[in-house]
């Protein structure tokens, strides 16, 4: 693909003699500097590898004398230089040479005031533990206790060794005994490069035509300009689509709440949050104005921890209550809820998301946000909040589904019931999009909904550990996976419930630890137009003939055939939809 726009990735050894003098001198400029071999010796201790860093793992021989072969390490400095390195445009032509092969190129030079005359350069990366324990030491705090796990999971268990398959097995052996691993499971051969993600940064080269084109995002037709945002939820349920409608509706709902005299009180679960985050700023100013602002904030969000206990202690400054969660739980749900005195009466204003309150993400990721005065719904999102506050009282939930205590057995009772649609000869269904699905209890009650007749449509962007298209079994079962310009991200369910469809938004996908190891929340979409919009982005997504793979038995993830009855891009179907509704 990239060779048709005359773009081309070579290596060290493709190199011709222009490109050979520029890289030389920009290794010399700039990736020298930056570089601190380690050389490996039998008897001196190993050191210490970064998790899931890069590393070229180097063999050093003399081609005189046999057996004079000595090992080294070099971390890749990706943390200060682009993975990719653009060369000189000749003709028509671009050449890009990846960092790891500016080294490669430069090993002579590296080592040249050592007795070598032969260097081979194999990537290893290792994964270790990012899960720890929290324990019970009563002496330190919750913080505290945090603080020092962050520490501790940097030299965490490894559990994942990757190896260039090239590498000599001798070598291969002898760093497998450095580090210790022997599990065989956990050591997995890979190719030549690693860290795929590194190209969301690759360089645009100043083809204009090869990249998005830049996207404004829509305001919503129902938040009128400088017009209130309570007011506007006040008359009706209003659903925002991310990216594609802007999240600062968010945070103008959180300014107008810091100044409204009429505000008593702010309630919030914050998971991850932007580096510069306006949600806190917006909620020390309510603080600064003198409303009750209490955050839920989970310290135990991987790898958000740090950042999360900066947080904690900057709302704590300026007077917030802090709720740390509950023990053993995850708060995982996406919930905010304003208190506003109204003929003197408290009047919930809530907005339930499937995404982080995290306006940077909201950019990148498709989800969804409710803004609701739905008395029932508002009242029972209360309800959440008051476990939350006080883990000893537990609730009855007839509108929300809550894990981890009702969500497993409501969604059940809800396929139950599909089934017993489809066995009294009438249409069952359900769509469903999550970012994982590997819940084998629930992956059962779909192959059995199937086996009856109910027919399940899904959009499952990450793990789907259900097989689908098995005759008896999972034969009315379509499985997809979305893989375009934003990160498909958001949770929803349809039931087709015998003509009356029920919707659900969700944060929790469908895992053990989602459904029994976290406080999730979704909650039911009463409002007749919302389900229209979801309705239809279904039909967008299921239509999908450009970026939608099939999931199958084989996982060989192949896209889709357009045969003229599928549909574009399902994002920017979705864009256009929601630019007409202006």
């Amino acid at each position: 693909m990239l060779e048709k726009e005359n773009i081309f990735m070579i290596n060290e050894t493709q190199l011709n003699e222009d490109q050979k003098t520029f890289v030389q001198k920009y290794f010399d400029e700039q990736v020298r500097p930056r570089l601190v071999p380690i050389m490996i010796e039998e008897k001196r201790k190993f050191p210490y590898l970064q998790n899931q860093s890069i590393y070229l793992a180097i063999r050093l021989a003399n081609s005189k004398v046999q057996d004079n072969v000595c090992y080294s390490l070099i971390e890749l400095p990706v943390d200060t230089l682009s993975r990719f390195v653009v060369l000189p445009q000749t003709d028509t032509k671009h050449h890009i040479i990846m960092l790891d092969d500016v080294i490669r190129f430069a090993l002579a030079d590296i080592f040249s005031i050592l007795d070598y005359d032969t260097f081979n350069a194999y990537t290893i990366k290792l994964t270790r533990d990012a899960e720890f324990d929290i324990n019970d030491d009563i002496t330190k705090s919750f913080y505290e206790k945090i603080a020092k796990s962050i520490k501790d999971r940097q030299k965490g268990q490894i559990v994942r060794f990757v190896y260039d398959r090239t590498m000599p097995k001798e070598m291969l052996n002898f760093f497998l005994s450095k580090i210790k691993i022997k599990d065989e499971e956990n050591i997995i051969s890979g190719g030549r490069y690693h860290n795929a993600r590194d190209f969301m940064g690759f360089p645009t080269l100043g083809l204009k035509k090869l990249c998005y084109k830049p996207q404004p995002q829509l305001t919503h037709p129902d938040f009128k300009p400088n017009t209130s945002i309570i007011e506007s939820v006040k008359k009706k349920d209003i659903l925002l689509h991310y990216p594609y409608h802007s999240y600062h509706y968010v945070i103008e709902l959180l300014r107008e709440a810091a100044i409204d005299p009429k505000v008593k009180a702010i309630k919030i679960t914050l998971y991850r949050l932007a580096r510069n985050s306006n949600v806190i700023n917006a909620l020390i100013n309510a603080m600064r104005n003198g409303k009750s602002v209490t955050v839920v904030i989970e310290l135990q969000a991987r790898f958000d921890e740090a950042a999360n206990i900066q947080w904690a202690k900057s709302l704590t400054e300026e007077g917030a209550r802090i709720l740390g969660g509950v023990p053993g739980l995850k708060v995982h749900a996406k919930l905010l809820q304003i208190v506003r005195k109204e003929q003197e009466k408290d009047a919930l204003y809530t907005y339930i998301s499937t995404g982080n309150f995290n306006e940077s993400t909201a950019k990148l990721y498709s989800d969804h946000g409710l803004f609701t005065s739905h008395v029932a719904i508002s009242k029972e999102v209360k309800k959440v909040f008051d476990f939350l506050e006080n883990n000893y009282k537990t609730f009855a939930y007839k509108h929300l589904l809550v894990s981890p205590f009702f969500m497993r057995k409501k969604l059940s009772k809800l396929i139950k019931n599909e089934i017993k649609i489809a066995g009294l000869g009438k249409d069952a269904y359900i769509y469903i999009k999550l970012n994982n699905l590997v819940d084998r209890e629930m992956i059962d009650k779909l192959y059995k909904a199937s086996a009856a007749g109910v027919k399940i449509k899904m959009i499952i962007r990450g793990i789907c550990a259900l097989v689908p298209g098995i005759p008896g079994v999972s034969e009315n079962i379509e499985v997809y996976s979305i893989l375009d310009k934003y990160l498909e991200h958001s949770r929803i369910l349809v039931f087709g419930n015998d003509g009356d469809e029920k919707y659900f938004l969700s944060s929790a996908d469908w895992m053990i630890r989602n459904l029994d190891n976290r406080i999730e929340v979704a909650t039911p979409v009463y409002d007749a137009h919302i389900q229209k919009e979801l309705k239809n982005f279904f039909k967008v997504q299921f239509s999908d003939g450009q970026k939608a793979r099939i999931i199958t038995e084989k996982l060989d993830n192949k896209y889709r055939k357009n045969n003229g009855k599928l549909g574009r891009q399902a994002q920017v179907v979705q864009y256009e939809y929601l630019k007409n509704q202006d």
